[in-house]
């Protein structure tokens, strides 16, 4: 993986690992509601996956983005399906996601290159 790759899981695994340490119920139950959301169910991982990637473009999580996009290519989606999401996701927020926009498309980009 390419080095911005390592370095957001690097972190994104550290101050996960610290926050479910301190033992807060409430933060556990929504880390394993949020890990139990994205499982296999009616709907596919990948579409799920997709679903979260707009989600989270709209409401401009660049952290979520990342995360959802590594999981979507773990998961062996294409670029055009990745675009053609992203294009729904800058639809429904408009210009002001045109940013997370050129982030997403650069890390992806990033994890192409592993």
């Amino acid at each position: 993986m390419s080095n911005a790759v390592n370095e957001f899981n690097e972190y994104r695994s550290k101050m996960n690992e610290k926050i479910l340490n301190d033992n807060n119920k409430i933060i556990k139950r929504i880390f394993n509601l949020d890990t139990n959301a994205y499982a296999a169910g009616v709907l596919d991982i990948k579409t799920k996956e997709l679903l979260g990637l707009v989600a989270s473009t709209v409401l401009r999580c660049d952290d979520c983005i990342k995360y959802h996009l590594e999981t979507c290519y773990k998961q062996k989606l294409s670029k055009a399906e990745i675009m053609e999401a992203l294009s729904i996701a800058t639809l429904v927020g408009g210009t002001i996601v045109v940013p997370h926009l050129r982030r997403a498309y650069e890390y992806w980009e990033e994890l192409e290159k592993a």
